[in-house]
């Protein structure tokens, strides 16, 4: 395998994929892997991330180290500052966070909320502080958050995490303003519905899929491997980007009307349809 010299160059050696079990996240590392990026995998299952980094090292022959953390738990983001304290890391993608019950926010505990915010908005927000120092003072790197089109307007069954979306949507659209212009890329990825296996079972509990194993592409759903490859296309074009056609084309319907009318024409969309309006693709 041949080293992307300039991809490196511009974004080092090792990247850090925060939800990268499955999913867009394990997308994005074989992604990074294939241009000769040493990998970072984070998310709570340490099977999956097992697996992931075997096959990535024998398929592309770079360096994949695998961390079975919460990013919930308290100290989530102190655990990976000192995992990868001896590593030259240049990219950070974020991209950990979904909510996999989507029902209304008073059948749940408000620990389930809490938890929410603590995985999608305080960890992120303390490894961005982390990372980004040492990408400013090198003059060079990127830091990908991963957003959903449910933090764009209020929808039923995503009381919590609409509003952590939210939240990594502006930080990452400050975070552009502060860093563009020191060296470092920053890119808000706003997602609609991703085919990934976690939207599938989501799919399966509401009735509108048979089978999560299902290979069968779904319809006018975009795949984890085009959102990456969306991402990295777009990694010099933030602050935001909105991934897939249909998604582009809902946003700018939504910036035409009051958050009043948005709100009401996504409830008559089914309070928030996972195929119409956005959900977010595994939780780590």
């Amino acid at each position: 395998m041949s080293v992307d010299k300039d991809f490196a160059d511009r974004y080092g050696r090792w990247a850090l994929i925060a939800g990268a079990s499955d999913g867009i996240g394990a997308a994005y590392a074989r992604k990074m892997a294939e241009r000769g990026i040493n990998v970072v995998l984070v998310a709570r299952r340490q099977e999956m991330l097992n697996d992931l980094a075997a096959a990535i090292r024998s398929q592309f022959s770079v360096q994949a180290l695998p961390l079975a953390i919460d990013l919930s738990e308290d100290g989530a983001a102190a655990a990976v500052i000192a995992a990868t304290s001896d590593l030259d890391v240049g990219m950070m993608m974020y991209c950990a966070g979904a909510d996999p019950n989507y029902e209304p926010f008073l059948d749940n505990p408000p620990e389930f909320g809490v938890s929410l915010v603590k995985r999608n908005c305080i960890v992120p927000l303390e490894l961005c502080h982390h990372f980004a120092g040492p990408m400013v003072a090198r003059g060079r790197g990127a830091i990908v958050i991963v957003g959903s089109a449910a933090g764009l307007v209020g929808m039923l069954n995503m009381v919590a995490y609409g509003a952590t979306k939210a939240f990594d949507i502006v930080m990452a659209e400050a975070l552009w303003a502060e860093l563009h212009d020191k060296g470092v890329d920053v890119l808000g990825l706003v997602i609609g519905a991703t085919d990934t296996p976690a939207l599938r079972r989501l799919l399966v509990k509401r009735g509108q899929l048979a089978n999560a194993d299902d290979t069968t592409p779904l319809p006018g759903i975009v795949t984890a491997d085009e959102t990456a490859d969306e991402a990295i296309a777009n990694l010099t074009n933030g602050p935001t980007w909105f991934v897939g056609e249909e998604v582009r084309q809902q946003m700018g319907l939504l910036y035409t009307i009051s958050r009043g009318d948005a709100v009401r024409m996504v409830i008559e969309y089914g309070g928030g349809n996972m195929a119409q309006i956005g959900a977010e693709q595994a939780p780590a």
